[in-house]
C-alpha cells in the first residue's frame, strides 16, 4: 500500500512538472508585487509579497541570497496569475534585495528561465510603540475630500481612468475636491480649534460613472488598496498632506474598508482564489457584471445585532456577514488567511509610509470577528499606542460596548479599543424635537444611555457623535442653532472621544430623503467661483460667525483640558427639565447646565449642592466669560445651555 502511495505520488509530481514546463514556454513576466516595498524591524517577521503577472502561479522556485531573509512558501492560488511568496526578514537590514523567479526546463539543454527583481526593505521611521494615535484629549473633524477644497492645480479629467466627470449639481457624482484643497486650508481647522482630521477613503476608486447620476465619489468602493485616487492627488502628495497637518499639531486618521472592495478591483474579474469573496459563484451567473437579476446574489439585511445576538438565526447570520454590502461592492472573505493577511499588511504599511495616526474601519461588524479580532491584536502588538476606531451601527450600549477591547460582554477579545457611539447620536436626535420631562422623553434619552456606562471596559475610548456622512446632518432642513448648542456641548464634555462633521460649525444642513448626496454638500468657499465663503469670518453670515465663535471658543478651551480628558463624570437626573452633567479632576469643575424645555426654567443650587464650593461661587462660562454662582439659584433662558468651570 506505501509503494502504491509513493509511485502515485511520483507520477503526480512528473504530471505538474510536464505542465509547469509546458506552460513555462511564455516568458515570466511580473506585472505588480503587492507591497512595493517593506520595513524592516516589524515585531511579526512574516511578508506576504502578492506577485501579480500572466500565468506566474507556474513559476517553481524564488530565491534570495539577500543576508537575514529567508523564502518560506510559494502559495499557488486558484488563478495562475497570482503567486504569493512569504518570506521570513526578521535578521534583515535595509537595502535593496534581489528576488529571482525561476522556471526549470526538463528538457535537456535547454535554459531555466529567470527573472530577477529588485525590492526594497525600508529603514522605519520610527519603532512601533513610539507612535500615538488619537484620544479622548482630541477633537476628530469628519471630512469626504470630494466635497470640502478643490485645490489650484485640479485637472477635471484625468487619463487613464474609467469613465467619470465632475457636476457640482449633481448630488451623487464627483464635485472635484482634492488633497490640494485640504492642505491649502489646514488654518482653518487650527482657528477652529480641532486637533484630528477624518477623511473619508481617500484611495483609488475606479469605477465608472453610472447613467450620469451615480459614482463612487464618497471612496468606499477601493479598487486599489495601495494608491491613493489620481482625482485626490498622489501617494506622495498624501504624505506631504499629513506632514503638513503634524507640523500645524492636526492628527490624519485614515479611513480602510475590509468588508468588501470595489467591483473593479482587479480581484473581481480575476479572482486569486475561489473563496477570496463571499458568495463568488452568483458572479457566473451573472457574466461577471453587478447586474444581480436572475442570479443568487444576497444581499445584507444592514442588520448586525445577529453577530452577537444568542438566538441568531442561520440565515439572519449569513445575511449580515457573508452577503453583500451592494452588488457593486464585493464581499470580501476574511476568512480567507492569505487575503486578511493581505489587509494587515496593508493596514501597516499606510501607517509606516504615510505616517497615518489612526484608522477609522468601515463596517466593522460586517466582516468576521475573527479575522478582525487578529488584525487588531497584531496592529496593537505592533504599536501600542496607535488607535482604530470601528463603526458598529446599533444604538444600544449593550451592543457597542461588547466590541471594544476587553469586554466581559463577548466570548471572544475584539482587540478594538475604540467603537463608536450610535446611541448617543439617535438619543440626542430624538431630544432635541422634544421637552425634556420628569421620565424618558428629552435628556432623559442621554442620562438613560449614559447610565449603561458600566458596560463599557473603557468608556473614555468610545467615539461620539452628532451626526456623519451616513446619516441626517443634525439641523435636519433647520437651523436651530440653541439645540445644536446643546448637542455639541454635551459632545464636548462629557467622557468620550468628540467626532464633529464639517460644516457643522457654520450650521450646514441637510436630510437623506433624496440621495446621500444632500448630507455631503460641497463646504462653502472650498471650490472656484464660490461667492459664498465659510472659510474666513468675513465670508460668513452673521448666524454663521456667531455659531463658528461660540464653538472654537469651546473647542480651543477643551484642547489640553485634563478635567474633560482625565475627570470622573457624574450626570444627575434632569430635573424639572433641566440636564446637569459635571467632570472633576484634582480640585477643579466643569458643569454642563442644559436646560431641555422651550420654556424658563431654574438651576436649583440645594439639589446640586455635591459639587459646590467656595470657588462655585464664582464660576466662568467658557463660551461668554459670564460669571455664575451656582451656589445660588438662578433661572434658564428657554434651550439655554451653560458650560461653567471653577
Amino acid at each position: 500500500m506505501k509503494k502504491l502511495l509513493l509511485i502515485s505520488l511520483l507520477l503526480l509530481s512528473i504530471m505538474n512538472s510536464q505542465e509547469l514546463t509546458a506552460k513555462s514556454k511564455m516568458p515570466i513576466k511580473v506585472d505588480r508585487i503587492d507591497p512595493a516595498n517593506w520595513f524592516v524591524g516589524m515585531k511579526n517577521p512574516t511578508l506576504q509579497l502578492m506577485v501579480y503577472g500572466q500565468g506566474i502561479r507556474d513559476v517553481q522556485q524564488v530565491v534570495t541570497d539577500y543576508p537575514g531573509v529567508t523564502i518560506d512558501s510559494l502559495v499557488r492560488l486558484d488563478s495562475p496569475n497570482y503567486l504569493l511568496v512569504y518570506l521570513n526578514i526578521k535578521d534583515a537590514q535595509p537595502g535593496t534585495m534581489k528576488l529571482t523567479f525561476q522556471v526549470k526546463s526538463q528538457k535537456p539543454k535547454a535554459k531555466s528561465q529567470k527573472l530577477t527583481i529588485d525590492y526594497q526593505l525600508k529603514r522605519r521611521e520610527m519603532a512601533g510603540d513610539q507612535r500615538q494615535g488619537f484620544d479622548i484629549s482630541d477633537v476628530l473633524y469628519l471630512l469626504m475630500p470630494d466635497r470640502f477644497a478643490q485645490g489650484s492645480h485640479h485637472q477635471k479629467q484625468l487619463k487613464d481612468l474609467r469613465p467619470y466627470h465632475e457636476d457640482r449639481n449633481a448630488p451623487s457624482l464627483r464635485h472635484g475636491g482634492d488633497l490640494e484643497g485640504l492642505k491649502e486650508h489646514l488654518d482653518y481647522f487650527t482657528d477652529l480649534g480641532v486637533t484630528a482630521l477624518w477623511f473619508t477613503p481617500i484611495l483609488e476608486n475606479n469605477s465608472p460613472d453610472q447613467d450620469n447620476t451615480w459614482s463612487t465619489y464618497h471612496g468606499y468602493a477601493c479598487t486599489d488598496y495601495y494608491r491613493v485616487d489620481p482625482r485626490f492627488g498622489t501617494n506622495e502628495e498624501y504624505r506631504q498632506l499629513i506632514d503638513a497637518c503634524h507640523q500645524k499639531g492636526l492628527k490624519v486618521v485614515m479611513d480602510m474598508i475590509f468588508n468588501h472592495c470595489g467591483f473593479e478591483h482587479p480581484w473581481v474579474a480575476d479572482q486569486p482564489s475561489k473563496d477570496w469573496f463571499n458568495l463568488s459563484n452568483w458572479l457566473k451567473q451573472s457574466k461577471g457584471t453587478s447586474d444581480p437579476r436572475g442570479t443568487d446574489f444576497l444581499q445584507t439585511s444592514y442588520k448586525l445585532t445577529p453577530v452577537l445576538d444568542p438566538y441568531a438565526s442561520e440565515v439572519d447570520c449569513r445575511e449580515t456577514q457573508e452577503a453583500w454590502f451592494v452588488s457593486t461592492m464585493p464581499d470580501l472573505n476574511q476568512r480567507n488567511p492569505h487575503l486578511m493577511r493581505y489587509l494587515i499588511q496593508n493596514s501597516k504599511w499606510w501607517i509606516e509610509t504615510a505616517g497615518i495616526d489612526g484608522i477609522r474601519m468601515d463596517t466593522y461588524p460586517y466582516a468576521y470577528a475573527d479575522a478582525m479580532a487578529s488584525w487588531m491584536k497584531e496592529l496593537d502588538e505592533e504599536y501600542p499606542h496607535f488607535n482604530t476606531v470601528g463603526e458598529t451601527w446599533v444604538t444600544q450600549p449593550a451592543y457597542t460596548a461588547a466590541w471594544q477591547k476587553d469586554s466581559k460582554l463577548n466570548d471572544q477579545n475584539s482587540y478594538l479599543k475604540t467603537v463608536m457611539d450610535f446611541s448617543f447620536q439617535e438619543k440626542l436626535d430624538s431630544a432635541k424635537h422634544e421637552q425634556t420631562d420628569n421620565w424618558w422623553r428629552g435628556y432623559n434619552r442621554l442620562y438613560n444611555s449614559f447610565c449603561y456606562d458600566y458596560l463599557y471596559p473603557n468608556p473614555s475610548s468610545v467615539m461620539a457623535f452628532i451626526d456623519n456622512h451616513d446619516t441626517d446632518r443634525f439641523l435636519g432642513k433647520g437651523k436651530d442653532s440653541l439645540a445644536l448648542r446643546q448637542a455639541l456641548a454635551l459632545l464636548l464634555t462629557v467622557r468620550r472621544i468628540p467626532q464633529l462633521y464639517y460644516g457643522t460649525e457654520i450650521l450646514m444642513n441637510g436630510t437623506k430623503e433624496k440621495s446621500d448626496g444632500y448630507v455631503r454638500k460641497d463646504f462653502p468657499g472650498g471650490f472656484p467661483g464660490d461667492t459664498h465663503n465659510c472659510f474666513t469670518a468675513a465670508g460668513r453670515t452673521r448666524a454663521e460667525q456667531s455659531m463658528f465663535q461660540w464653538l472654537s471658543r469651546l473647542l480651543h478651551w477643551r484642547q489640553g483640558n485634563e478635567v474633560i480628558t482625565r475627570g470622573t463624570m457624574t450626570q444627575f437626573i434632569p430635573y424639572k427639565g433641566v440636564y446637569v452633567i459635571a467632570r472633576r479632576y484634582q480640585g477643579h469643575t466643569v458643569v454642563t447646565i442644559i436646560n431641555g424645555t422651550r420654556l424658563t426654567a431654574h438651576w436649583h443650587a440645594n439639589r446640586y449642592a455635591e459639587l459646590l464650593n467656595d470657588k462655585a461661587k464664582n464660576a466662568r462660562e467658557v463660551t461668554s466669560d459670564q460669571r455664575y454662582d451656582l451656589t445660588d439659584d438662578f433661572t434658564l433662558s428657554p434651550r439655554q445651555t451653560l458650560v461653567v468651570t471653577y
